[in-house]
């Protein structure tokens, strides 16, 4: 199935984002794990971009969980079974940080199964599954790490999931949620990215460049969001035989960094 930034991760950009929304009163929302999900420029983007994507950082050592994780997790298993799904939830967050998804996710699932209330359970289980492809059930998992947190933060992995099954309206939904909402730059970059890929997709070229192309402008010190951002416009503009658009998008992140996915091939294929 086509769709996916790749590995959401540690910290990662997207490609395609996506996103629900409730209404109901919920329990204030635990700080996460801080292991994030990735994100990847869209489109046919997605697949050549994968290496544009930081990999999660490795690490032998255990982490411990942050304090809100833990009272988190014990509360909700009790205290018979809280200390093992604690330790059973650390491991496959460590697996999934070192890049280890098939290790990580049986465990991840079996800790989400008994205690399908943890917000960081849903989360770490839904950037799991999407890492690992099965977008269907990133997205559950996900809906419902919304649905208990209210948090945006994983709407540009989610929408990404809703990209893979062309569920265009959710899409809509979840990117107007994310942009109003504005938690950050970098955030909304890869929510946009996600969203002008779904654009794309479904044949509005013309509207998913002119969705980039407004935020595209050359900046001085550019950072990881913003060369994405111009390596998916890139992209676009090369689908519509715009070429010189193209290859100066991909000659401006090779200046700032030749080492970005696979510019340096990218812009000599235009010369």
């Amino acid at each position: 199935m086509e769709g996916g930034f790749g590995p959401y991760g540690a910290p990662q950009p997207p490609t395609r984002e996506r996103r629900p929304d409730q209404d109901v009163e919920r329990p204030a929302r635990p700080s996460r794990l801080r292991v994030k999900g990735e994100r990847r420029p869209s489109g046919a983007v997605a697949k050549r971009a994968r290496r544009a994507t930081p990999q999660p950082t490795r690490t032998r050592r255990k982490r411990r969980a942050p304090s809100d994780v833990e009272t988190e997790i014990l509360r909700l298993g009790g205290k018979e079974r809280g200390p093992k799904l604690l330790s059973q939830l650390m491991q496959a967050a460590d697996a999934f940080s070192e890049g280890r998804d098939r290790d990580a996710l049986p465990i991840a699932r079996r800790v989400r199964n008994a205690l399908p209330d943890s917000p960081t359970t849903r989360e770490l289980s839904g950037l799991i599954q999407y890492r690992t492809g099965n977008y269907r059930a990133a997205a559950k998992d996900l809906e419902e790490f919304i649905r208990l947190t209210d948090a945006v933060e994983q709407h540009p992995v989610l929408m990404d999931c809703y990209r893979a099954q062309k569920r265009w309206n959710k899409i809509d939904e979840l990117w107007e949620d994310l942009a109003a909402t504005s938690p950050s730059a970098e955030l909304v970059t890869e929510g946009r990215i996600v969203a002008a890929g779904a654009k794309a997709d479904h044949g509005d070229l013309p509207g998913a460049i002119a969705m980039l192309a407004k935020k595209a402008k050359a900046v001085k010190q550019p950072r990881d969001y913003h060369l994405r951002l111009w390596y998916a416009l890139a992209d676009l503009e090369e689908r519509a035989g715009n070429l010189a658009r193209a290859r100066e998008l991909f000659g401006r992140i090779k200046r700032h960094d030749a080492d970005f996915a696979d510019v340096t091939a990218r812009a000599a294929a235009l010369r």
